[in-house]
């Protein structure tokens, strides 16, 4: 008798037992199944509380970095105190230093305070203006020589200790040990805003402007350190790009497999995990020590930041390239393309999508980078103007925004603390938008097949 020919015996039937109903272990593997998942959404909701309460103490803090308290003032330009001579010579207006416009401001002060009965003397009333005031007189009127003479509206900063008053920022005891500003200044600026000669309005100078020294941090701005990030950021693309690309590709489709490729390969993995600070160093004895390179120029923090981008653009090009099927390069080859032809005309356009968002996920990074700048030097307050030109864009001592931000975090002034905040902001913005574009570029270079 086969096997073949033997009745199988039935297996024995629980009794009790049905298929449609679920016995003890599968009780105990369906409930650790739903702990995992409710595991797996506490994490997702721990994450986003985290990250809605990091944007909510950014925006909370950076807001009032956008807006600025400006004292509205008529101002006397007499001739007798800027141009004795009277034949407006912009050499002779010129000699007149921000201390000849002091007293100009020092009357429109009193002037305008003259009706509000207050305990303020009029020595001390120039202390609820910012010391940037006489500056920009000075600046506008040798722009413009036809104002002397005339009696002329100017909107002036305020001090930083009024600017904080109206938003909350200082109080009245906080003024208890404060030698700049007293109770009376305050109660003086409260009547002043009823009146409307000081009004808070939009601040483009924080967005547009330069830094300024810690004597007056109500005119400090960021504009000209937005300009040296872009200033570098064009100097990583045009170099870590091209460069990344190029590596990537001869690595991963003409490289012979041998122990040299496995130690670059190994490099380049090791390099992606320096910290930034050694690619500081690197940079400061490279190009400023060895190649004399101006110190603080973007061209410099450029060439450094390059090579700390270059490893992540490689190794994101190595992936994307490795993506592409193998298939299509067979395919290529087989109707008679060369090897160059199947990688330039097949596999590299395939390959676009990831190697365009590494390469800006890439230069992201590198947006944000603070530690090699600080170590060649582009700190805050050493570029108070605007380049004359691309050249110099490159060239001239600047900062940029990470490292401007720092050192406003640094300085003792609640004021340059808030706009540490609102840099933050303005550089959260920019580094959004560079993601956005990232996705925007995968979305339309991505291919199916």
């Amino acid at each position: 008798m086969t096997d073949a020919t033997v009745t199988p015996t039935p297996a024995p039937r629980t009794k009790g037992k049905s298929l449609m109903s679920e016995d003890a272990r599968t009780k105990k593997r369906n409930a650790a199944e739903k702990r995992f998942r409710a595991y797996g959404l506490g994490a997702i909701t721990v994450g986003l509380l985290f990250l809605v309460s990091l944007l909510w103490a950014i925006v909370q803090n950076g807001t009032p970095a956008f807006t600025q308290t400006f004292v509205t003032l008529d101002v006397a330009l007499l001739e007798e105190k800027l141009d004795k001579t009277g034949n407006r010579d912009i050499d002779e207006i010129k000699k007149v230093s921000t201390f000849g416009y002091n007293p100009l401001i020092a009357e429109a002060l009193v002037t305008a305070t003259a009706d509000i009965e207050t305990e303020v003397t009029d020595k001390d009333l120039k202390k609820i203006l910012s010391a940037s005031a006489a500056a920009l007189l000075r600046d506008q009127v040798i722009a413009n020589p036809d104002l002397i003479g005339e009696t002329v509206e100017f909107r002036l900063l305020a001090s930083s200790r009024v600017d904080g008053y109206l938003k909350g920022r200082v109080t009245r005891e906080d003024l208890a040990r404060d030698k700049n500003l007293d109770a009376a200044h305050l109660d003086l600026i409260d009547v002043m805003v009823e009146q409307g000669s000081v009004e808070r309005v939009f601040n483009w100078d924080f967005i547009l402007g330069a830094d300024a020294s810690e004597s007056r941090p109500e005119a400090a701005g960021i504009g000209v350190s937005m300009l040296g990030s872009f200033f570098m950021m064009l100097v990583v693309l045009f170099l870590a790009l091209p460069i990344g690309v190029a590596a990537s590709i001869y690595l991963e489709e003409f490289a012979p497999q041998n122990r040299f490729t496995d130690l670059i390969e190994v490099n380049i993995s090791n390099l992606a995990a320096v910290p930034s600070i050694v690619f500081g160093i690197l940079g400061l004895a490279a190009f400023i020590q060895f190649a004399h390179l101006p110190q603080s120029a973007p061209i410099v923090g450029g060439l450094t930041l390059t090579l700390m981008t270059l490893p992540t653009i490689v190794i994101s090009t190595r992936a994307s390239l490795k993506a592409v099927p193998p298939s299509i390069r067979d395919a290529a080859l087989g109707v008679g393309a060369s090897k160059m032809q199947s990688v330039f005309h097949h596999v590299l356009p395939l390959a676009m999508p990831g190697i365009l968002t590494g390469t800006i996920i890439g230069l992201a990074q590198a947006l944000g980078e603070t530690a090699p700048l600080l170590l060649i030097g582009m700190v805050g307050f050493i570029a108070s103007n605007y380049p004359d030109g691309v050249a110099s864009g490159f060239l001239d001592p600047n900062s940029a925004m990470p490292a401007q931000i720092y050192e406003w975090a640094k300085r003792a002034d609640p004021a340059f603390y808030e706009r540490a905040w609102g840099g933050i902001i303005i550089l959260l913005l920019f580094l959004m938008t560079m993601n956005i574009i990232a996705i925007l570029l995968r979305r339309k270079f991505e291919r199916r097949w």
